[in-house]
């Protein structure tokens, strides 16, 4: 039961931390490019009603990805544990980057929409832009350390102390 029970959590952790990965992929390699050809009224309208519906889904999907992955890091041990541990703390640095990085500007930009953008609007858009790319990074890598805990591994390579 143990074993299936870590399965279940497994596939939860795979399956959250990959949507999210493709989200914020989606956006850093689609929405960005469409932010930056677009005229800036248009884009901060957008930006506003995006980050309006984002808001609770993408949170969402940090946190199951987080809670999935630490779980997975708890019924483990060895290198799956190590593994998802990364892919836990992974994906809190995503979060915090959201919370700490975006999420600000994000208020700034809600403001410009219905005012004007400042003289340095274009710096401090770029700037959320690089913490895009920076918690796409880490969703990615959170990802990429589940999927390789996933792979098949040969019994004379695997941990004799692990559980699957």
């Amino acid at each position: 039961m143990i074993h299936l029970r870590t399965r279940l959590v497994q596939g939860l952790a795979l399956m959250s931390t990959g949507t999210l990965a493709g989200a914020f992929g989606y956006g850093a390699a689609n929405l960005v490019p469409t932010f930056n050809a677009v005229p800036l009224d248009m884009r901060l309208s957008f930006h506003t009603q995006l980050m309006q519906m984002n808001g609770i889904t993408m949170q969402g999907a940090m946190a199951i990805s987080a809670l999935s992955a630490l779980a997975l890091a708890a019924t483990t041990r060895g290198t799956s544990r190590r593994l998802a541990a990364g892919a836990g703390v992974l994906t809190i640095a995503s979060f915090l980057i959201t919370r700490l990085g975006n999420v600000p500007i994000n208020g700034r930009i809600k403001q410009w929409a219905a005012t004007s953008a400042p003289a340095d609007h274009a710096e401090i858009l770029a700037r959320w832009e690089t913490f895009n790319y920076a918690r796409t990074g880490t969703a990615f890598a959170a990802f990429a350390l589940l999927i390789f805990l996933s792979l098949p591994r040969s019994h004379t390579a695997q941990d004799p102390n692990e559980r699957p």
